[in-house]
């Protein structure tokens, strides 16, 4: 299906189409893994009611089929386990969910983060934002002209995040709209897109977006979000490519997450596969506390642990800065590495 649309409809539209397709069912996930009998999984099946699944087949393609511990698919598939509650855990771990701008967050002193699409392409069961009120924060032109206002107003803003749900769910019509409002404000100097579209959809990185963000003022940075190297294919490294052509500059961030990503070769594996698709290793965050998301905790502990190991696997820059994003904080707060015992 995905070969027939690429080969058949023009280069601007695949990732809509694409996104249209997306799978929603994990029955239908199931079977196209050749997991229909896998009982554990279709327990989690009424997880869905909790906050939908949605994956499309590109990414699912990079799935190993048999597997249920795939760990492309442990972070996309329902679960049982997001029904415990646990304490520590909340609907909203960075305190996010009383921003007074509609679709603005001015968390930290020189930048903000405009919450520019609701949806993403993707629905990550660990997401921190998977209980956010985005009906109260539509991405359309209305609070982006609030939010504009805001930003003129506010002359210690030189960086603008382009955040979500995905941005890049934003047509590139939209886009090129609001990177326009932006470029009109003297004192904004960078703009960053945080998204995991290009991963899971490589087609939505078009040559017009590519041709838009190499002729801004503005300088661009796009943080892609892979969480393990499998993710990561020709298609996907091609669409990098055509960013470094744009000259972007490219930084990714990971989530630690149990059974997917917890273990030295895993993390070595996919800082290697990122710098060899032009990518530079930015962030390794330890789970936000967001209820539904327990089972994928890995310790402050084991993951110092973890980055000491990988500082003797990798070279110094491939290894991410291991953070955690503390709500009310006016930065993220790097974890120190010295290892304590019990």
């Amino acid at each position: 299906m995905v070969d027939i649309i690429t080969q058949n409809t023009p280069s601007r539209e695949v990732w809509i189409q694409q996104l249209a397709e997306a799978i929603t069912d994990p029955d239908e996930l199931l079977q196209i893994l050749n997991l229909e009998s896998h009982q554990p999984s279709k327990e989690g099946h009424s997880a869905r009611q909790l906050f939908p699944l949605r994956v499309p087949h590109p990414f699912v393609s990079r799935m190993k089929k048999g597997d249920p511990l795939d760990p492309l698919l442990l972070q996309v598939l329902t679960a049982k386990a997001e029904f415990d509650i646990h304490p520590g855990f909340s609907v909203d771990p960075l305190e996010e969910q009383d921003n007074a701008i509609p679709s603005l967050l001015h968390k930290y002193h020189n930048r903000a983060l405009m919450l520019v699409k609701g949806g993403c392409a993707v629905n990550c069961r660990y997401c921190f934002r998977r209980h956010f009120p985005y009906e109260d924060n539509k991405g359309n032109k209305n609070n982006w002209l609030v939010a504009m206002d805001y930003i003129k107003n506010h002359t210690e803003l030189n960086e603008i995040i382009f955040s979500g749900g995905d941005p890049l769910m934003a047509k590139d019509s939209e886009l090129d709209w609001l990177i326009s409002q932006l470029e009109s404000i003297e004192h904004v100097k960078r703009l960053r897109i945080h998204s995991r579209l290009p991963v899971v959809i490589p087609e939505r990185i078009t040559d017009a977006l590519c041709d838009r963000l190499a002729n801004s003022r503005l300088q661009v940075i796009m943080v892609t979000h892979v969480n393990h190297a499998n993710e990561i294919d020709a298609d996907f490294s091609a669409a990098m490519q055509k960013l470094k052509n744009a000259k972007v500059t490219l930084l990714n961030q990971s989530v630690l997450l149990r059974q997917v990503n917890d273990n030295v070769t895993a993390l070595a594996n996919l800082s290697n596969a990122l710098f060899d698709a032009g990518i530079l290793p930015y962030y390794l965050h330890v789970l936000d506390k967001v209820q539904g998301a327990a089972h994928f905790l890995v310790s402050d502990q084991e993951a110092r642990q973890l980055i000491q190991q990988l500082l003797s696997r990798v070279s110094g820059y491939l290894v991410p800065k291991l953070a955690r994003e503390i709500g009310g904080e006016p930065s993220k707060t790097l974890l120190d590495l010295n290892l304590r015992q019990n």
